[in-house]
């Protein structure tokens, strides 16, 4: 997003923080009601436009939005939408990808309410690794032949009663509203919104086999210690890395053995 628009999702994750902060807010029915307000946008761009035209005043664009929403969805909703409409964008299409993300964002609260927030990280990081490994799995979830239907119950048929509430949630949301996405960018982008809630970053840790809890904790507290922030670390096992480790951590791709990638992150601490 260029400068506009970014300040306007700076503002709309403020406004989202304050009405969260609220525990009378449903964050998981603020979340399904984001979600249908992207979709009604994704639909009818003649109104994202004029939801967005800077010609208009910010005040005009917020009470249309408030008389096209209420009524239709609860008053948090249509507070925060009037709030994002109000803003100036550099695009339409930005408002709808900044709600679609504040939705997924408003789920991700309703986790983390419930100490639930580990879980999911862990659960989508997973889900999305089996997807990665099954060509088949992932040709039925991105079929552009298939029904939404169809692969909402395929979604809960493997994940209901397996994984927790909101990762099949925003599971099924994902596969049935791509948006243009591919389904591996979209749980990349899931992957750093649960990092994003307690300013953490994301770290993929590729090993050839498992790593002992101790190990685990080394190379947390090392990442940690030389990004300056939290890490999560999401562990995968791949027999090819042949006794080796790979670290990604967004774009910055590391590789080499567990015990060189320590003494590298030591060397940088004492520089």
């Amino acid at each position: 997003m260029n400068g506009a628009s970014r300040e306007a999702l700076a503002s709309a994750r403020e406004q989202l923080d304050a009405l969260t902060d609220n525990t009378s807010v449903d964050a998981a029915t603020l979340a399904e009601e984001l979600a249908a307000v992207t979709a009604l946008l994704d639909r009818e761009v003649s109104l994202r436009r004029v939801l967005t035209d800077p010609a208009q005043t910010g005040q005009a664009r917020a009470e249309l939005a408030e008389r096209l929403l209420g009524g239709r969805v609860g008053g948090p909703t249509t507070e925060l939408v009037s709030g994002m409409v109000r803003s100036r964008w550099s695009r339409s299409r930005d408002l709808s990808d900044s709600i679609e993300e504040l939705a997924y964002s408003a789920d991700l609260v309703a986790a983390q309410r419930a100490g639930q927030l580990d879980d999911v990280e862990d659960e989508l990081f997973r889900f999305s690794r089996i997807v990665t490994s099954n060509p088949e799995l992932r040709s039925a979830l991105t079929d552009q032949n298939a029904s939404v239907t169809a692969k909402t119950e395929l979604l809960r048929s493997l994940l209901g009663g397996r994984a927790n509430p909101v990762t099949e949630r925003v599971v099924v949301r994902l596969v049935g509203q791509p948006r243009g996405r591919s389904l591996e960018a979209g749980f990349d982008a899931l992957s750093k919104l649960a990092a994003s809630r307690r300013d953490r970053m994301v770290a993929v840790i590729t090993s050839a086999v498992p790593l002992s809890e101790g190990q685990r904790q080394r190379l947390g507290a090392a990442l940690a210690a030389t990004y300056g922030r939290q890490i999560h670390l999401n562990l995968d096992v791949d027999p090819e890395v042949l006794g080796g480790v790979q670290v990604r951590i967004g774009d910055e791709v590391i590789n080499g053995t567990i015990a060189d990638r320590l003494d590298e992150v030591a060397r940088r601490m004492a520089g």
